[in-house]
């Protein structure tokens, strides 16, 4: 998302898109990298020029923090993992989610923003022993099925930040949350 905010000035609609983006939690990141939601706002009444302003700031910001454009460029959409025999696909780890519907390589943005119903999954996807998301919609906390583990006590909206270690074979080792 914090890509194509700072791509927001060729949106067909950049208000709406920029409200849309605040309505997913990009005012937390937003805010820690200087930036306004009103300034934005307002670049976009004044067009694709102030637009541009705008995010060649956020840019900026994002360039003076060292080693943030590196981390931020090298985010995957998704992480395999190898078993412990060496076996590819033992965990399958994601933002939000998969579709069930469609193979591992034509997701696109599913993996950010599908999952709605992650949860009720019924067998493995693609082979996979787990899937572990770090989103969901409902910020339900840790929450986990024999497919799937889902961990979001809504850090970024006013609850804690979570993480689990599993082992290879996707056992679970241990979580925390602070």
């Amino acid at each position: 998302m914090w890509q194509k905010l700072l791509q927001l000035q060729f949106a067909v609609s950049p208000r709406e898109v920029l409200q849309w983006m605040l309505d997913q939690g990009v005012a937390a990141t937003l805010a820690a990298y200087g930036g306004d939601a009103q300034q934005g706002f307002q670049a976009c009444r004044e067009g694709p020029r102030s637009i541009t302003r705008w995010t060649s700031a956020l840019r900026a910001s994002i360039n003076a923090s060292p080693g943030h454009s590196q981390f931020l460029s090298s985010l995957r959409r998704a992480a395999l993992s190898e078993a412990a025999t060496g076996e590819q696909g033992a965990l399958l780890f994601v933002h939000a989610g998969v579709d069930t519907a469609r193979p591992l390589d034509a997701q696109g943005d599913a993996f950010w923003w599908g999952g709605g119903r992650l949860t009720e999954l019924s067998e493995h996807f693609a082979g996979f022993r787990r899937i572990i998301r770090g989103f969901d919609r409902k910020h339900a906390g840790f929450v986990e099925t024999p497919f799937v583990t889902s961990l979001d006590a809504g850090s970024g909206f006013g609850g804690e930040l979570m993480a689990a270690c599993f082992a290879p074979d996707g056992t679970l080792l241990g979580t925390v949350a602070a």
